[in-house]
């Protein structure tokens, strides 16, 4: 099979495309054949040695995949309700910027009806990691206010789309007023350019000084204490990235004072029982709403798997809004 790999940690130009041996699906497990996969933060921060493979997984980039199962363990998918030839979209430890990928069927969910592999590649990483962070982790109540850092992120934009469609008002952060339109096209329902504002200001003026009950946060570092400023009383800090660094300070006084929860949490490692049970409440509470559109895909650009370097290089640039992916078939590429 074709994939993409990394020759040894660097910029982007250490990605490049190569042959593999097919991998085969063990128990449990599914073989897909991949329509598109899903480019991440993660996948760069791998490719610069930052982000290290678990044991056992593969050592090719890609963490979400969507296609067509080819074979796998028969007795998983029919527990599952799946079947050889579903199309589905699969969160995997890596392997997925390849033309075939092994997913834990207990990871796998079917193609929401109406979209393509490409529209489906950006659905696991992103909706597994919000759904766990925000709504199991952060526990969004509809009423409660979010605040998203990096609202135009594929994070950010799933964010504010789930966030609404559970009843939550959204303030998102970003850094132009060009991404501040985009973010309240897709439902948030304020905008701040944290270039020209002060995000812990703005999000206090905007409750009416209460804070925000939950803040999803892809920054850290310097970002942690305005952050404790702007959360209401019994709000939940939720941290899934370190952009600016993982060292800051905490006001452990205001933590007690107003009963704040600080956490965070990282997917990769996890067990196939843990997201097996995020997979599940996707299906049953999230999906039903990607059949109806109620929550719509934004793909940016798609790119063939040998510009794999400039779909990193686009990435790390943070001009983009929404997802990108890598197309392995003939599905319809997506120009910005």
């Amino acid at each position: 099979m074709k994939a993409v790999e990394i020759v040894e940690y660097g910029a982007p130009e250490v990605l490049r495309l190569t042959e593999r041996p097919d991998p085969v699906a063990g128990v449990g497990e599914v073989l897909i054949r991949v329509g598109a996969s899903g480019v991440n933060r993660p996948d760069v921060l791998q490719r610069k040695g930052l982000y290290p493979v678990p044991p056992g997984a593969s050592d090719l980039p890609g963490l979400e995949v969507a296609g067509e199962i080819v074979a796998g363990d028969a007795q998983a998918l029919s527990e599952a309700g799946l079947k050889v030839g579903d199309r589905v979209c699969a969160l995997v430890q890596g392997g997925g910027y390849a033309e075939l990928c092994v997913a834990p069927v207990a990871q796998c969910l079917p193609v929401p009806e109406g979209w393509s592999d490409v529209e489906a590649s950006g659905l696991p990483e992103t909706f597994f990691t919000v759904w766990s962070n925000v709504f199991q982790r952060g526990r969004l109540q509809p009423g409660e206010t979010l605040l998203v850092q990096g609202g135009t992120s594929g994070i950010g934009v799933t964010a504010i789309q789930l966030a609404k469609a559970f009843g939550a008002t959204v303030i998102a952060t970003v850094g132009s007023d060009d991404k501040c339109a985009a973010c309240l096209k897709l439902g948030a329902d304020h905008a701040i350019n944290y270039k020209t504002e002060d995000f812990a200001e703005r999000t206090r003026a905007l409750t009416d000084g209460r804070g925000a009950d939950v803040i999803l946060d892809m920054v850290a570092g310097d970002y942690l204490p305005r952050e404790i400023t702007c959360l209401a009383d019994d709000g939940r800090l939720v941290i899934i990235a370190l952009q600016r660094g993982a060292k800051s300070e905490l006001d452990l006084n205001a933590l007690m004072r107003r009963r704040l929860t600080v956490t965070g949490s990282t997917l990769r490692p996890r067990p196939v029982a843990f997201k097996a049970q995020i997979a599940r409440e996707l299906r049953e509470r999230v999906w039903p709403l990607l059949a109806a559109r109620r929550i719509v895909p934004v793909v940016f650009r798609t790119f063939d798997p040998a510009e794999a370097a400039q779909a990193h290089a686009l990435m790390e640039s943070n001009q983009h809004i929404g997802k990108l992916a890598l197309v392995w078939t003939s599905a319809e590429r997506v120009s910005s």
